[in-house]
């Protein structure tokens, strides 16, 4: 706004400039030099204040420059184009739907061409014609520019709109993806623990006492996060920590009760926070995966950094066997990992077992 401001106080100081000399020598032959000048002087000043103003009040000053122009270019004192009122009609027509203005502009240009002729005849009739023609293709070009940069912000503002929409999209998206991860590991663990406490319930009920803790702090911590994820798509915020490196050793007590013994080897590594977030739910999705489908079962999960890549691999020696179609988690995992160009593959070991191999470069995305 001031950077505008700026330009209009310069092209006032050149439009007053402009005009003052322009009538000082079509003037200085008369005899009545003096108050002729003196009355393009003020013209002049009153069109640079009105030119200052534009940004603040378009309409109101688009109305003066047409009223002072019209007035004067009747009275013989004005030999400029309607340059004033070009430039007002432009901010106008950016602003807001401006064909009333234009045709009020045009009407006055071309009204006070003509009687400016015959009132006070400053040239030959085909000069008139030409300066009264000047004036109205100035007004329209002016027109024709405000229309065209007006519809280009619009359809900048429309694609910015989309682009945001589609952001909060993906963020969505993004946000179900976290609640499924959430939701299916905890159930998994729940499901079993809850088998388990129903067969020994009655035989060994210290037993199915544990499995009955397992649950309540399986359920507890699943709520936990799935409160603050569904916090984020009411609120449209980032505002949550997302889960860490750091957090996945956790998963070694958690998922033992559940017959998993769980083996990891996590190396340090700095990668950015949505690798992170990436590798802890390839892996929190893998390790779900052995608790439904092989537990009792021993569990391997490896997690190294080399040269930009984080390399992930999840073994079991549990029953093995194929993929079963229409699952969403190996889905998941698959997305996640395209997500950043990486390779991803599952499939049974040749003997016994499963395996479960990713890698994610990052290099890219810092």
């Amino acid at each position: 706004m001031r950077r505008g401001f700026v330009f209009d106080v310069v092209a006032a100081a050149v439009v007053v400039v402009a005009d003052v000399l322009v009538a000082g020598n079509l003037l200085k032959g008369r005899d009545d030099f003096a108050p002729w000048f003196l009355s393009s002087v003020f013209v002049a000043v009153g069109l640079g204040l009105v030119l200052t103003v534009r940004r603040k009040w378009p309409m109101g000053s688009l109305g003066a420059a047409l009223a002072i122009s019209g007035v004067a270019t009747v009275a013989g004192v004005l030999w400029e184009p309607f340059v004033v009122v070009a430039l007002g009609l432009y901010l106008v027509t950016v602003r807001r739907d401006s064909r009333p203005a234009r045709a009020y502009c045009l009407g006055v240009v071309s009204v006070a061409g003509l009687l400016g002729q015959v009132v006070h005849p400053r040239w030959s009739l085909l000069g008139a014609a030409c300066w009264t023609a000047a004036g109205l293709l100035l007004t329209t070009a002016a027109w024709v520019i405000g229309r065209t940069v007006r519809s280009r912000r619009s359809d900048a503002e429309r694609l910015e709109r989309q682009r945001e929409h589609q952001i909060v999209i993906d963020e969505r998206l993004r946000i179900a993806r976290e609640l499924h991860d959430v939701v299916t590991h905890g159930m998994g663990l729940i499901a079993v623990k809850a088998g388990v406490a129903n067969h020994i319930a009655e035989e060994r009920p210290g037993e199915a006492r544990e499995a009955l803790r397992v649950i309540e702090a399986t359920s507890r911590e699943a709520l936990t996060e799935m409160r603050r994820l569904l916090g984020v798509l009411r609120d449209e915020t980032d505002g949550f920590s997302a889960p860490a490196l750091a957090g996945l050793p956790d998963m070694v007590e958690r998922v033992k009760p559940a017959g998993v013994h769980l083996e990891l080897s996590i190396s340090a590594m700095d990668v950015p926070e949505g690798v992170e977030l990436a590798v802890h739910r390839i892996v929190q999705e893998a390790v779900t995966n052995v608790v439904k489908h092989a537990a009792p079962a021993t569990c391997r999960v490896d997690v190294h950094e080399d040269r930009g890549v984080v390399l992930i691999e999840v073994t079991d020696n549990g029953p093995g066997g194929d993929v079963t179609p229409g699952g969403h988690g190996l889905v998941g995992m698959r997305e996640r990992v395209a997500m950043y160009g990486g390779r991803f593959e599952a499939g049974p070991l040749p003997e016994r077992g499963f395996r479960i191999s990713a890698t994610i470069p990052y290099k890219a995305q810092r």
